[in-house]
């Protein structure tokens, strides 16, 4: 088995937040450190290589030692801070004319990993960081990959850490929407995370017995979902539960979009507020919405995701000792094994409409407003 001679490992946390991270990043420090390796964090994304000016004394890498990763399993966020605007082959630049463009940038930050000595990196990230992380691997840097999403929709891994959690308080969100939605005869429509996949709007609307479940893989009619709601009235129910899926679709339209930015991708939003204004104008019932949006990705991990975190930061480590590059940690229960990087982000993970998930909503009389 190929060995390395690592002496120094950086840590980045790119993209959306989730829970979890934190955890991930003890494992890999403490890991390390267990080799005699010593750690660094870049913070922000690669920001900290990058625009080192921004930080205090120039600095943007974070000394991690034992002291600086105790008692952090538990937190939510990350302590090296991330971002999605930082994005090395594409990075937001002012140009001549002063507006803004952007730039790759991929070869100052391969020479800053040099400058700085850094033998090797863990990436932590979704399709996009990890995406970042396969080039730098593809340019020589040791680089091993860290799935991260709530969504859940990164491919070549059962499940990624930050789920369990979103999911687990999205329905602990809408058992109390549930509750009051009863007792106002109302719609509840609920909006959550999932730009590409339902995962999380599944997921939890079986949990709570939603009523109709709108998903990206699934176009939806609204005239449907205003069927299930008539339904429910002609036989006493007088009160919807919806939950939807930010990048859900209506047959033959498109997402609803908020903003665009140079540098980072589509901000999605607005499609609970739509659902709900056309099945009011349709049924006449009042229809409420509720946006958990970046609450799910906030707070303390389960227990299931910090387990998960832990396992996904000791097999990075593991893998960097191996002389691996250019893989992901990927669960495949009962173990954590090593995927390709390339095969990771070559597509997203999405819900099969044939799943036995999907199968089960629709034997539990929920509709997907197909």
């Amino acid at each position: 088995m190929k060995k390395t001679n690592i002496k120094k490992i950086a840590i980045s946390t790119g993209g959306g937040d989730a829970p979890g991270l934190n955890a991930v990043i003890r494992a890999v420090v403490i890991s390390a450190l267990q080799r005699g390796w010593e750690c660094v964090g870049i913070r922000h994304g690669y920001n900290g290589l990058m625009i080192p000016e921004e930080y205090p004394d120039g600095d943007g890498l974070l000394t991690l030692t034992r002291k600086s990763v105790s008692g952090i399993t538990h937190l939510g966020g990350t302590i090296l801070g991330t971002t999605n605007k930082g994005n090395p082959l594409k990075y937001p630049t002012k140009g001549r004319d002063g507006k803004m463009c952007e730039k790759d940038r991929t070869e100052e930050l391969v020479a800053a990993f040099r400058k700085h000595n850094i033998d090797a990196l863990v990436a932590i990230g979704g399709d996009g960081s990890l995406g970042i992380a396969n080039i730098l691997s593809e340019k020589g840097i040791c680089t091993i990959g860290v799935p991260k999403t709530i969504d859940n929709d990164l491919d070549k891994t059962v499940i990624t850490f930050g789920f369990d959690t979103a999911v687990s308080f999205a329905t602990e969100c809408m058992d109390r929407l549930h509750s009051t939605a009863e007792a106002h005869r109302r719609v509840m429509v609920v909006e959550v995370m999932g730009r590409y996949a339902g995962w999380i709007a599944l997921n939890s609307g079986i949990s709570t017995s939603a009523d109709v479940i709108l998903i990206p893989e699934i176009p939806y009619d609204v005239n449907k979902a205003a069927e299930v709601i008539n339904k429910r009235e002609k036989s006493g129910r007088h009160y919807t539960m919806i939950v939807v899926a930010e990048g859900a679709k209506p047959r033959g339209g498109s997402v609803s979009v908020m903003s665009k930015e140079i540098g980072r991708a589509e901000k999605l939003g607005g499609i609970a507020e739509k659902v709900a204004k056309e099945l009011e104008s349709i049924t006449g019932k009042e229809c409420r919405t509720v946006v958990l949006g970046h609450l799910l990705r906030g707070g303390r991990p389960t227990t299931f995701d910090r387990l998960i975190s832990l396992r996904f930061g000791a097999a990075a480590v593991r893998a960097l000792e191996q002389g691996k590059t250019g893989v992901m940690v990927a669960l495949d229960p009962p173990t954590v094994r090593y995927v390709p990087l390339k095969q990771a982000t070559n597509r997203m993970k999405t819900v099969p409409l044939d799943c036995d998930t999907i199968l089960t909503a629709r034997d539990l009389g929920i509709s997907f407003g197909d």
